[in-house]
C-alpha cells in the first residue's frame, strides 16, 4: 500500500515543488496541494499532465484517484495574504 510520504516522494523527484502536502489514508486515493515553477505560463489541465507525467505508470498501478489542486507559487502567495 502506497502512503501519502510515498507519493510526495514521487512528484518530487521529478517535479521541482517549492511546496507539497498529500493526504490520503487509503492507500489509493489521495489528495494533494502541489506549488511549482513548472506551471506557470501553463493552464490548469497542463499543470496536471506535468504531475501525472512525474507520476508515470504509478497513476495506472499504484494510485486510483488522485485529486490535486496545482498553483504556482506567485498564485500560492496570493491565496496565502490575507484580505
Amino acid at each position: 500500500m502506497l502512503s501519502s510520504q510515498q507519493l510526495e516522494a514521487y512528484i518530487t523527484q521529478h517535479l521541482d515543488c517549492q511546496y507539497i502536502k498529500v493526504s490520503g489514508d487509503d492507500g489509493t486515493h489521495f489528495e494533494a496541494v502541489i506549488v511549482s515553477d513548472a506551471f506557470v505560463g501553463k493552464n490548469r489541465v497542463q499543470q496536471h499532465q506535468l504531475v501525472y507525467g512525474a507520476l508515470g505508470d504509478r497513476m495506472r498501478a499504484e494510485i486510483h484517484a488522485l485529486s490535486m489542486k496545482t498553483y504556482t507559487p506567485q498564485m500560492w502567495q496570493e491565496l496565502s495574504q490575507p484580505l
